[in-house]
């Protein structure tokens, strides 16, 4: 996907093992998906700043977690490991199961985490990482991802996502 296109629709597992279909999120709201895993260490270092990013835009933005992994050459990122991460972590979140990797291709995801985000008119706004330091979040400067919530929905510049590869089939 490309900054400016409209999103593409969408029918995944979730975790409480109800499917999410995109088109029945709110139109009111920003709609932030992200490409994650269960095993990454750029995941775990970012897992908190997602969950309070969550819950500080609540009432502007859905964040929707994916999870496109091979669940067998990477069995910690199999649907059941997903589950139990998102219970341990108390994801405040959809946590999704991209089985046959098609929505990571159609976005053109690359890492875990890579974030797009789409303005309420579903047009993507904004795709890349989520700050300028995964590793330390006393050190950040620019909070890109935060930068396109806030944002009055114009397109803004992409960032080269920072992360593990998608471990492809």
């Amino acid at each position: 996907m490309e900054l400016g296109e409209k999103l593409v629709n969408f029918r995944l597992k979730s975790t409480d093992d109800t499917y999410f279909d995109s088109n029945d999120i709110s139109p009111d709201k920003k709609l932030i998906i992200f490409f994650t895993c269960n095993h990454c260490p750029y995941v775990h270092a970012y897992e908190k700043r997602i969950i309070n990013l969550q819950k500080k835009y609540s009432e502007t933005c859905i964040f929707v977690g994916i999870n496109s992994n091979d669940g067998i050459q990477y069995p910690e990122d199999s649907f059941e490991k997903m589950k139990t991460r998102y219970k341990k972590m108390n994801y405040n979140f959809f946590y999704l199961r991209d089985e046959d990797q098609v929505v990571a291709k159609t976005f053109g995801a690359t890492h875990t985490p890579h974030f797009f985000v789409f303005n309420k008119k579903r047009v993507l706004i904004y795709r890349g990482k989520l700050d300028d330091n995964w590793n330390d979040e006393t050190k950040v400067k620019i909070k890109y991802l935060e930068n396109s919530i806030i944002s009055n929905d114009s397109i803004l510049n992409d960032t080269f996502p920072v992360g593990c590869t998608i471990k492809w089939r």
